[in-house]
């Protein structure tokens, strides 16, 4: 029988300034070829690639990446400032639908980072474009300084809801993570169950209530070291295995 397949969404980048490319971070690659059991597959953020139903019957799960670019306020009803960054629209209009499609069908969705406002997005929630100007909040974004590994390291906690599903899986109510964002949700989608918080509230683990399959997604960026972190390795596990299991493995 074959392996499941898992869908890793991409990101628009730009080669020397010229040439356009969708590219997926080798840590995600990694994350999921060494810890779900399937074969790891580059979905481009681009409409051309197909609809949502093709989408889904190319792929048996679906990891909602990190990226620089951010979700358009429009598609959360705010208006456009300076501080929202910069944009892509392409991936709105891939990932939006398809963490809707998959939520009903059951497929399994993990979000990371940006995945993780796109799943608030998607479920009518909103977002602030820099929390750290909200009164109590500390600097999320990415240390300006050091090596890769100095910004990937763990910089805070985060303190999980007692008998929710991330405490299942990682069979703690609090853990530790690493930091690399400048939004973060507002206001919750009215689906949107926050079952983890960083010191300073901002929500960090979500689950869509009501959801059929695996439908989990993380502030923090878990592929990160993956096979090595107590915190990410479980994640990815479970998610594997709710691939697999739909996929009849």
């Amino acid at each position: 029988m074959p392996r499941p397949v898992i869908g890793i969404i991409g990101n628009a980048h730009t080669i020397n300034d010229q040439y356009s490319v969708q590219a997926v971070g080798l840590s995600n690659i990694e994350a999921v070829a060494t810890l779900t059991g399937a074969i790891p597959l580059l979905v481009p953020a681009v409409p051309m690639v197909g609809a949502v139903a093709d989408l889904i019957c190319a792929c048996d799960g679906f990891v909602f990446t990190g990226g620089r670019p951010n979700v358009h306020p429009s598609l959360y009803g705010h208006e456009v400032t300076e501080k929202h960054g910069a944009f892509d629209p392409d991936r709105d209009a891939v990932t939006l639908p398809l963490i809707r499609e998959c939520v009903a069908r059951g497929i399994p969705v993990f979000g990371i980072c940006r995945g993780f406002q796109e799943f608030n997005v998607a479920f009518g929630g909103t977002l602030h474009p820099e929390i750290r100007e909200i009164p109590g909040r500390i600097n999320h974004r990415m240390p300006p300084d050091g090596t890769i590994e100095e910004k990937f390291e763990h910089r805070h906690t985060v303190r999980l809801s007692p008998g929710g599903q991330f405490t299942r899986i990682l069979g703690a109510e609090e853990v530790m993570v690493n930091s690399l964002h400048g939004q973060g949700i507002l206001d919750k989608g009215p689906r949107v169950v926050i079952e983890g918080y960083a010191p300073d509230t901002t929500p960090e683990a979500i689950v869509i209530e009501a959801a059929p399959g695996f439908a989990m997604a993380v502030q923090w960026h878990p592929e990160w070291n993956a096979a090595n972190d107590p915190v990410s390795r479980p994640l990815f596990q479970a998610f594997g295995a709710a691939v697999g299991a739909r996929a009849g493995h």
